[in-house]
């Protein structure tokens, strides 16, 4: 073998080596955190308490929101269109026009309610039968219910379909009952915007939080930060073990937080359905999927590992042997 192979051989098996050494000082310092951070409950009881209040406030506000874009969808399915028909309109012209509007794409149902039916619906439904029976006339006009399908239920396209058949010569008025549904849905959005506001406040004070653990932690060890620089440990080296503590308190508070919103959730889940069943809908409360819960888990950890990071970097510096 020549001089050159042996080189690289050497070289190849040291940078080996390197890596092994590398890997297990991570594992090392990875399971002597963890068994440091279960070891002191008292030291991190409330620290990961209100780490796990800070992330499970937002998730939770995310899983109500989700719950609630849910219902509104169900809801914007079940929209329907009323066309409200001119006194002078025949028979016949009436069964012109639903077979007219039964043959368009937009509408996957059709139902013509005569004055008649909707004078009696109206007398069961609002307890004043006795009064209307004093009607000279019936003052209701016959309608007709339009339900389009999915694909044509937008706002805009419904708002202006509406404004199309209001030009039909026969038609009085076209009413379109999604404006309460809209006013959900703006209510929604601008909820959504102060709960990411809410949620990045929230995470700024774990990055604080978690900072400011690791800075008395730091200050804790200052003499032995010292002595081990004196013998030549690297930064690095001893900036390893308080990212490890930063990544378990983030870990653990996001373990507790998703424990937390999955209890509340399961304590609504028999009110929330009992509500739903008093209003004939089949809405059952949604919790926190396995890959949201994975994404609680990884956030809380890397903001734990950040705000560590950034304490380290900026306290370790200062502490200098003498």
């Amino acid at each position: 073998m020549s001089k050159s192979n042996r080189q690289n051989t050497s070289y190849k098996v040291s940078f080996l080596d390197r890596f092994k050494m590398a890997i297990s000082l991570h594992k090392k310092n990875a399971a002597n955190t963890l068994l440091d951070v279960l070891r002191h409950p008292t030291n991190s009881l409330l620290t990961i308490l209100v780490l796990a209040i800070a992330l499970a406030l937002p998730t939770a506000f995310y899983v109500f929101s989700s719950n609630a874009k849910a219902i509104s969808s169900n809801w914007s399915g079940g929209v329907q269109m009323a066309l409200f028909l001119k006194d002078n309109v025949s028979q016949e012209q009436r069964a012109e026009l639903v077979q007219e509007l039964s043959f368009r794409p937009e509408f996957k149902e059709v139902v013509l309610v005569p004055k008649e039916e909707a004078i009696e619906e109206f007398k069961h439904q609002s307890g004043f039968g006795d009064a209307l029976d004093y009607l000279a006339e019936n003052p209701l006009p016959d309608s007709i219910i339009l339900t389009p399908y999915e694909t044509h239920s937008a706002a805009d396209l419904l708002e202006q379909l509406a404004q199309e058949l209001e030009q039909d010569p026969m038609v009085d008025l076209a009413q379109l009952d999604m404006a309460w549904i809209q006013r959900y849905q703006a209510i929604l959005e601008i909820s959504q915007k102060i709960g990411t506001f809410v949620s990045i406040l929230l995470a700024f004070g774990v990055l604080l939080i978690v900072g400011n653990t690791i800075r008395l932690a730091i200050l804790n060890r200052r003499d032995e930060i010292q002595v081990i620089k004196l013998v030549g440990a690297t930064d690095a080296f001893i900036r390893r073990p308080f990212l490890y503590t930063g990544f378990w308190y983030g870990l653990i508070a996001a373990l507790l937080a998703a424990l937390m919103v999955n209890i509340v959730l399961l304590l609504l889940q028999s009110p929330s359905s009992t509500l739903a069943e008093l209003y004939n809908s089949g809405f059952s409360l949604m919790g926190l999927e396995p890959k949201q819960t994975l994404a609680l888990l990884l956030i809380g950890a890397g903001l734990g590992l950040f705000g560590a990071w950034f304490s380290v970097s900026k306290h370790l510096k200062d502490i200098q042997p003498t």
